[in-house]
């Protein structure tokens, strides 16, 4: 199984605004408004994700919370010294998320989460200058996860968590050279296409009261590590305009294809304070193990599973880290205002950037409001600008046809801005 998912790039429904490599960071619009905070914070129903520990500590038997994201990205190229730029085309995703939870008993809760924490989407002009690495590409990575949720200590300390099905699938299409084509001068492509793809993994949680006041809160989360395997027959490689002659790296037609993309492990640890009923502080660190993902590497099969052609992509992406601070203001019982910023260190090194995931060092600046309807409903929304710092940067381990490597540079300039809207109901 090698790693396909260069070729799996986006969330449930795709967007361009990952945390670092392909990671999204939209899973719920209250958390989103405060910086993607909430490892610490016990609000509504996200906790699912960002906690599960904190659900037993809901003040009401039955929560949900429900929402979605418009995500509308671009991504700029340039390489100044060929006079070659570009920008990509359509790259709008609407991720959703749903999460719920019920109190059996004083101390024991259960919850159900689903969500997108991996994908993206990314479509480039056809034949542009990158073509050769991906002309257009789309990951769908979902979780369900139900959950516990066991206060161990009253009042004082609890532990949540639950295993995770994650149901992954990718569309993904690029040129297979700099300048091979057919007779009539068309570009040779393959397109990979693979759906349905399930796989399991785990998190748990613990959040700590510190005081007797409950002000403060430290909350710790895990979340491990998934590798998504393609196997023969979960999809199919078609390749399309290849020269009709024993000097192609491969015919044209269909064939099966093996490959496998790591979902990393992350660790986040937060700290929550609340001075009083109006105000609310909170900040969480998260740590991601990206150097699971060494390679992405795809296997071509003929009909008796033998390899008719294999593509090596390193990757060797490094750990990183994302800082998140967040705030909340509450003029009324009605309406609780939000601000947030984060700063998501780049996985990517130097050398290893790939235009399929053109992730630099980010800075997301976070915004939104709650409004209470009534004691069982209220309105959740958030709006995230999400800007890239622009980088001069080569991917070299592209391999041609016939064995030569071809270093790709250039400048890339990437922003997302991303409305969501929501809805939380308690009984």
């Amino acid at each position: 199984m090698r790693k396909v998912v260069s070729v799996f790039v986006l969330m449930l429904v795709c967007a361009v605004t990952y945390a670092g490599g392909y990671r999204v960071s939209l899973q719920g619009n209250r958390a989103l408004a405060m910086g993607h905070t909430g490892v610490a914070v016990v609000n509504n129903a996200e906790l699912a994700f960002f906690n599960p520990a904190g659900l037993v500590h809901l003040e009401n038997k039955i929560n949900l919370s429900a929402g979605g994201f418009g995500v509308f990205a671009e991504v700029a190229y340039q390489n100044a010294q060929f006079g070659n730029s570009v920008s990509t085309e359509d790259n709008v995703g609407t991720p959703v998320y749903l999460y719920g939870s019920y109190k059996v008993s004083e101390n024991f809760a259960l919850g159900l989460a689903v969500y997108t924490p991996y994908g993206s989407t990314v479509e480039y002009p056809t034949d542009w200058a990158g073509s050769h690495l991906v002309n257009n590409i789309e990951l769908q990575a979902i979780y369900v996860q139900p959950l516990f949720s066991w206060e161990v200590v009253k009042d004082r300390f609890s532990i949540g968590g639950g295993p995770i099905l994650a149901i992954g699938g990718v569309e993904f299409n690029r040129n297979l050279s700099r300048n091979l084509t057919d007779l009539d001068g068309n570009r040779s492509n393959v397109t990979l296409d693979a759906s349905g793809i399930l796989e399991f993994g785990w998190s748990v949680g613990a959040l700590l009261n510190l005081d007797n006041e409950d002000k403060w809160k430290l909350g710790f989360n895990y979340r491990s590590l998934i590798d998504v395997e393609v196997e023969a027959g979960d999809g199919e490689a078609t390749f399309a305009n290849v020269p009709n002659s024993p000097l192609a790296p491969i015919p044209n037609g269909t064939f099966d294809f093996t490959a496998s993309l790591p979902l990393p492990a992350e660790w986040t640890v937060g700290l929550s304070y609340k001075p009083n009923e109006k105000w609310l502080f909170a900040f969480d660190y998260n740590y991601a193990e990206w150097s699971a993902y060494e390679s992405l590497d795809i296997d071509f099969l003929n009909a008796d599973g033998s390899v008719a052609l294999q593509s090596l992509n390193p990757r060797n992406y490094k750990n990183a880290s994302t800082y998140r601070f967040g705030a909340q203001y509450s003029p009324s019982s009605k309406l609780d205002l939000r601000l947030g910023y984060y700063f998501d260190e780049s996985p990517v090194q130097s050398g290893f950037f790939a235009p399929e995931t053109p992730r630099n060092d980010s800075h997301g600046f976070t915004t939104g409001f709650t409004y209470n309807i009534n004691d069982k409903f209220a309105i959740d929304a958030s709006f995230l600008y999400l800007r890239f710092e622009e980088i001069d940067a080569s991917y070299d381990f592209f391999t041609e046809t016939n064995g030569q490597t071809a270093p790709f540079r250039g400048t890339y300039k990437s922003s997302v801005f991303s409305p969501g809207i929501g809805i939380s109901y308690k009984l």
